[in-house]
């Protein structure tokens, strides 16, 4: 069943870094995989300062990369590793007992590919956005349930819409992603979803039929589902 947190906009990141910090306080070591992109911003400052405060440790933890482009070199602030780092990781007194990122530069993208799903087995907790088009990850439009980590082709909207806000010089057409599988095998799944742009496709997501063309769709199956929403994003789920 679907838990569904609707916060008022002010409050909405405050209330998700508590969630996370709880979550770390009775799970210190978390194997956690987290999302990049506008919308965990705020929750990875609100996390920071928690952390920084005391409140919790990321000290026992595993943190594992969500997804990554292809074809931005090391550094570029596009990527996902630069951003996760930058947003959260580099400001943590004590840096994550692990931190699995996506070795896109590696000359062999078949071995990397199963590595990352191999470090992303029995995992806690998958945070993950929402994208406008109902992707979850890079699993876009046309993803099934059992989709497999893997190489993917990206939808033009996604790729635009990411190259705007980082500045990356390249815009990639492809990234490796954690696939529907493992996210829908995990413990706990968290959706953050704000803002009203994000109404239309959050309803789609959370009141219509299942389907692939919208990949978000299917974390209804997960028993452990929370959509943490503000209220103009909630605005029609009525």
């Amino acid at each position: 069943m679907t838990a569904l947190r609707t916060l008022e906009a002010a409050a909405w990141a405050g209330e998700v870094a508590a969630a996370f910090v709880e979550r770390l306080q009775s799970t210190p070591s978390l194997r956690v995989c987290l999302p990049t992109g506008a919308t965990p911003i705020p929750v990875y400052d609100a996390l920071a300062a928690r952390i920084g405060r005391g409140d919790a440790s990321f000290a026992q933890a595993t943190v594992i990369l969500l997804d990554e482009w292809l074809g931005l070199p090391p550094g570029d602030p596009a990527r996902c590793d630069t951003r996760l780092r930058a947003q959260l990781l580099d400001r943590l007194p004590v840096p994550p007992a692990a931190v699995h990122t996506i070795e896109v530069d590696a000359p062999d993208l078949e071995a990397t590919v199963a590595r990352h799903a191999a470090c992303s087995l029995d995992l806690d907790l998958v945070v993950l956005g929402l994208g406008i088009n109902g992707h979850v990850g890079f699993n876009e439009p046309g993803s099934l349930p059992d989709s497999p980590t893997r190489v993917v082709r990206l939808a033009a909207s996604s790729r635009r819409a990411a190259m705007a806000r980082y500045g990356s010089a390249t815009v990639p057409t492809a990234g490796i992603t954690l696939g529907m599988d493992r996210i829908l095998a995990a413990r706990k799944v968290w959706l953050l979803v704000t803002g009203e742009r994000k109404a239309g496709i959050l309803r789609r997501a959370l009141r219509d039929p299942e389907g692939p063309d919208c990949p978000a769709s299917y974390l209804r199956r997960h028993r452990g589902l929370t959509v943490f929403t503000d209220s103009e994003a909630a605005a029609l789920l009525g």
